[in-house]
């Protein structure tokens, strides 16, 4: 009987947490994409981002340990002058200066496999903006994904206090295998 009350708690709290994100946010929890960050300890969490309306790749394999490196410069506009460690990588940028298109399109020119996109908003933790063509023809097929601001500088944070060139993680992530998912989300992030 216990443990069918936890469960039905559970149960309810899952469903209270998605239809709170579904108001803040305007999208549905299946229309996310979920990574986990493995290493470093500080940061070991589940993150969620918004994968590209119209332009870019979708993931055709899991990656349960891949390098999530931070572009430099950060916001991908230009050459990526650390690009000899993006080869089969995902790869961190910031919002601004270009298209979301173009900073996909540098990202795949540098070998990289998938590009997360923060927003240079770092105090946003709820809304996540529609990436959508900038009405180029040349259009990457890499994933691209919208990633919250703060989540975004917390990871570039924790990466530049510990002197690390990379986090270590696992994309995509089913969220719905995991019964602990709202207890591994960052707890900076409204939910």
């Amino acid at each position: 009987m216990e443990k069918a009350v936890r469960t039905a708690a559970l149960v309810l709290y899952l469903w209270t947490v998605f239809v709170q994100f579904s108001r803040t946010s305007g999208l549905g929890i299946n229309e996310l994409l979920y990574f986990r960050v493995i290493s470093p300890d500080d940061i070991r969490y589940i993150f969620s981002a918004a994968p590209a309306k119209d332009f870019g790749g979708q993931f055709t394999s899991s990656y349960d340990e891949i390098f999530l490196v931070p572009a430099d410069p950060a916001d991908g506009c230009s050459d990526l002058t650390n690009s000899e460690i993006f080869q089969g990588q995902v790869i961190l940028v910031e919002r601004g200066g270009c298209s979301f298109v173009q900073k996909a399109r540098h990202v795949e020119e540098a070998g990289g496999k998938a590009v997360l996109i923060a927003d240079n908003a770092v105090d946003n933790d709820s809304q996540f903006l529609d990436m959508v063509n900038d009405g180029s023809t040349a259009r990457p097929s890499i994933p691209a994904l919208f990633l919250l601001g703060r989540d975004g500088m917390m990871i570039r944070r924790s990466l530049q206090r510990q002197a690390l060139p990379w986090a270590v993680i696992s994309i995509p992530v089913n969220v719905s295998s995991l019964a602990s998912f709202p207890l591994k989300q960052p707890p900076w992030t409204l939910w």
